[in-house]
């Protein structure tokens, strides 16, 4: 908005608040998607949707006795990555804060149109007032809007300017009309401005959307790996090391094996449980975190995650996925419609070169008593600004610049755009031959350790290769899920990256 449209602003919306309630009140009362663990690289995983509402939890926000909300699910429920988007949706704080700027930015196009329709304003006054005329002196008053008509003097022969210290009533009432006719594009450049003002911010709650998916999406994720990372390192401790270290323990009573075989056992059975703990702990981490992640960070419900890791051949290619990034991103289209807000802000200062045109009525009733003096008014007021220092050229200087600013943002995140969605998809495609790779090398540990078993058993190798081919194997069962974790996560990122995951 311009100087010039800064006091009209305060004329309608202040007086409309004020006088025009005092005369009412005299006139009357008014994914990569999770499948299973070993799935067929056939399978085709597909990024959750939100829960629709006609298969998914019920999310309605109420309250229970004790004044907080409920949880979404019961305690214990079983629950997909498609319901825990869902929930996080509905719960998180910065949905609820984006949602409530957007809907406060959508108020604003209606205050901006409220300008285009009539301003009526009312006022009423009492005052108990000295009675000493003004002569000819004329002046307005309540911000220009109701004339005041010549004082004379009230109960003194004419002329006599005698001065008078005794008071009298004094009554005032009236209303004033005022329509916008024309201004060359001031208020109607207003109402565009807002309006994708208003889009921008619309844009803006879409980005705090794409951002919580992700964030959830990887949150689960966290949760599977650290819960299948603690069974490997389970099994490690439970069917292997204690198992190595029985059998050394028996093979040294019967002066089969030396004593080493049970000193060596004994430690790696110690740096198993070592790791074993450390898995459990990460877990316990991955699962506080994912429940911040929904909104319902101080819960625990328990709930239980049914998901698992699966892959899938990769069928996409960088240009497709680059022409959805730069469709799709809801960050590029709330700088385009903070772009085309500039626009129509140069729309407004523009039309300061021109005049603005308003059809203007009222009606007053004054006295000191019954019956009041009447009078009406009627016309047309023109306002031209013929010189303003050059204000106005300024301010569209100071607009073009501020969009040219915006112009270089969007060529900016543009190529951000290519370079985020460039890296997620090399790095989806990186993490499917990894899990091929991870895949028969476990299988390679697995064989060598079934080997390294039967020697041991009879006799034929020593406590060394056993134990190392041990921790061979547990260390590539873990990488293999590490790898499965992976390929989820940079499918998950390639789709926020894309912004897919808003539409699906």
């Amino acid at each position: 908005m311009t100087n010039r449209s800064v006091p009209w602003i305060t004329r309608l919306v202040v007086p409309s608040t004020l006088a025009f309630a005092a005369v009412l009140a005299c006139a009357g009362p008014t994914s990569a998607q999770v499948n299973s663990t070993l799935s067929s690289p056939d399978a085709a995983p597909v990024m959750p949707n939100p829960v629709s509402p006609s298969t998914g939890p019920d999310l309605t926000l109420q309250l229970d006795q004790t004044g907080q909300r409920p949880l979404p699910l019961p305690t214990g429920a079983r629950l997909t990555l498609k319901d825990a988007i869902a929930i996080a949706l509905q719960y998180h704080p910065s949905v609820a804060q984006a949602a409530a700027e957007s809907g406060a930015a959508e108020e604003q196009v209606g205050a901006a149109r409220s300008y285009l329709g009539p301003q009526l304003y009312g006022v009423t006054e009492y005052l108990r007032t000295t009675d000493n005329g003004i002569g000819n002196t004329s002046y307005n008053n309540f911000s220009d809007v109701f004339p005041r008509l010549t004082g004379t003097n009230h109960d003194l022969p004419s002329g006599d300017t005698e001065k008078s210290w005794n008071t009298s009533n004094n009554y005032a009432n009236g209303l004033a009309l005022s329509q916008y006719l024309l201004d060359f594009g001031r208020r109607r450049g207003f109402v565009e401005q807002r309006r994708f003002e208003a889009a921008a911010t619309r844009d803006e709650q879409q980005l705090v959307n794409l951002d919580l998916i992700f964030e959830v999406s990887q949150r689960y994720f966290d949760v599977l790996q650290t819960r299948q990372l603690t069974r490997v390192y389970e099994q490690a401790v439970e069917e292997d090391r204690k198992s190595h270290l029985r059998e050394a323990q028996l093979k040294a009573s019967a002066k089969l094996r030396p004593q080493y075989d049970v000193y060596l056992t004994e430690a790696e059975l110690e740096r198993a449980q070592l790791h074993l703990a450390q898995a459990r702990n990460a877990e316990a981490d991955a699962i506080v975190a994912f429940y911040n992640a929904l909104g319902l960070g101080g819960t625990t419900p328990g709930y239980q995650l049914v998901d698992v890791f699966t892959y899938s051949r990769i069928t996409d290619n960088m240009n497709s996925l680059v022409r959805d990034a730069l469709r799709l991103r809801p960050d590029m289209n709330a700088l385009e419609n903070q772009a085309h807000a500039m626009g129509a802000q140069i729309v407004e200062y523009r039309s300061d070169y021109l005049p603005t045109v308003n059809a203007v009525a009222g009606y007053s009733a004054l006295g000191t008593g019954l019956p009041v003096a009447n009078n009406f008014n009627v016309g047309i007021v023109i306002t031209w600004p013929i010189f303003n220092s050059f204000l106005t050229s300024h301010q569209v200087a100071e607009t073009e610049l501020r969009r040219k600013a915006i112009d270089a943002q969007i060529e900016t995140l543009r190529q951000r755009i290519i370079l985020q969605v460039g890296t997620a998809f090399l790095d989806w495609q990186a993490s499917l031959q990894r899990i091929a790779r991870a895949d028969r090398t476990r299988a390679a540990s697995r064989t060598q350790l079934e080997l390294a078993n039967r020697r041991y058993a009879a006799n034929l190798g020593d406590i060394v290769d056993l134990e190392f081919a041990q921790r061979n194997y547990t260390a590539d069962d873990a990488v293999y899920v590490n790898e499965l974790y992976r390929f989820s996560v940079a499918k998950a990122a390639v789709d926020q990256a894309t912004a897919r995951s808003l539409s699906r």
